[in-house]
């Protein structure tokens, strides 16, 4: 090593060391949703309005999660339209669950609790679907969901992940993800 050149030999570490941080940080975002074939955990959820309901009484039926907070919401615009479309038949709404989740952990607190409830409230008449709150972030850890981003996780009959992907969905995902939704009905 040339005393020269410090600098240059510095920058060549940084880098070094800049590009392992960035490789050892890929599997953690690609942990960011549940792997296919694991086991639906047990989360109970609450609504605006203070009822709960346990994902594990949902057994039996196709369960989709759909996790998003303010921020993400319209990562997935053009997936919820299709499942609105997908939804409008009855056999559909009786025989698939579909569990709308946000992530409002940031409003655990008086008053923005009581607004939120409220701003919660409206939009699920407006989305014709329960939207179910996380309060304190630990329904997003117990679903392996990541932070920040639009999750979405579909279980199968038998509470497998038959589905899981993060982030704005390439019409391809979306194409497989209906059609597992299908498969799962018979059709």
């Amino acid at each position: 090593m040339s005393p020269k050149h410090p600098k240059p030999i510095a920058a060549r570490a940084l880098a070094r060391a800049l590009v392992v941080a960035f490789a050892l940080a890929l599997p953690a975002s690609a942990a960011a949703v549940p792997k296919v074939g694991s086991t639906l955990p047990a989360v109970t959820l609450s609504d605006a309005w203070d009822r709960t309901l346990d994902l594990g009484k949902l057994a039996g039926k196709p369960t989709l999660v759909v996790y998003e907070d303010k921020d993400s919401a319209q990562q997935n615009a053009a997936l919820k339209e299709e499942l609105s479309k997908l939804a409008k038949g009855d056999k559909y709404k009786e025989r698939v669950a579909l569990v709308a989740v946000a992530d409002v952990s940031g409003f655990d607190y008086w008053p923005a609790k009581g607004f939120v409830k409220d701003a919660i409230k409206s939009e699920s008449r407006k989305a014709g679907t329960v939207i179910y709150c996380d309060w304190s972030g630990a329904a997003r850890d117990r679903l392996a969901v990541k932070k920040g981003v639009s999750s979405v996780v579909l279980y199968d009959k038998s509470g497998k992940v038959a589905f899981s992907a993060s982030g704005t969905l390439s019409a391809a995902q979306r194409k497989e993800l209906v059609g597992l939704v299908r498969a799962e009905l018979g059709e």
